[in-house]
């Protein structure tokens, strides 16, 4: 499985047969997704810049909330959530996608605004790669990524939702994440190859390039 990050809270996720688009955003959100296709295209809330479908080329399923589908190889569970921590009176609903592909489990937290409830863990179960947004201000901040990192303790870890930086240094989002989790020197990189065999043993986090 291959995993590209295209900015905001877009991935590309590329698998055997199947390519899944995460949160499109539209141009004026810093960058643009010309010649960007897929099969499938989830959606965590209705905002412009998670929520522009329109952008992304082919004929993709558009799955926009809760619920259990599948499509092609990839079962996909849209599990309910606020994008705040007053149960969404502040910003309303967000979708948690749990993506089951290629023998991996792959869980987007979209603009996700709260730790996470026992009910929603117990159903997201096992999680190889987690995508959390850490920049705050709308969503959960570096603290709380660190505490739903400790709370699902996936293998992989891929930040997002953070304002980028000049080439040569971290952005500051990123930098105050790290150190919340007790790490640094980790070097940027254009995308993620993965598979189930070659999952650390232990939470890895890496940091993409976009």
């Amino acid at each position: 499985m291959e995993i590209k990050w295209l900015g905001h809270s877009c991935f590309k996720i590329k698998g055997k047969n199947t390519t899944i688009i995460t949160d499109p955003f539209p141009p004026e959100a810093g960058a643009t997704l010309n010649k960007v296709s897929g099969d499938i295209v989830t959606v965590s809330h209705q905002h412009a810049a998670h929520s522009n479908v329109a952008a992304i080329g082919g004929q993709p399923r558009i799955i926009k909330g809760p619920g259990e589908y599948e499509i092609g190889d990839a079962i996909i569970i849209g599990i309910t959530s606020y994008h705040d921590d007053s149960k969404g009176t502040q910003r309303g609903h967000n979708t948690v996608y749990l993506i089951q592909m290629d023998e991996l489990s792959i869980c987007h937290l979209g603009d996700l605004g709260h730790t996470l409830k026992d009910s929603q863990m117990e159903e997201l179960g096992i999680v190889d790669v987690l995508i959390l947004p850490v920049g705050g201000g709308t969503t959960i901040d570096a603290s709380m990524a660190s505490e739903i990192i400790r709370q699902l303790e996936p293998k992989v870890v891929i930040p997002m939702h953070y304002k980028g930086a000049a080439e040569d240094e971290l952005p500051p989002e990123i930098d105050k994440f790290l150190r919340e989790i007790g790490l640094n020197n980790i070097v940027p990189q254009p995308k993620l190859v993965i598979s189930k065999t070659s999952l650390p043993l232990s939470t890895q986090v890496f940091i993409l390039q976009h």
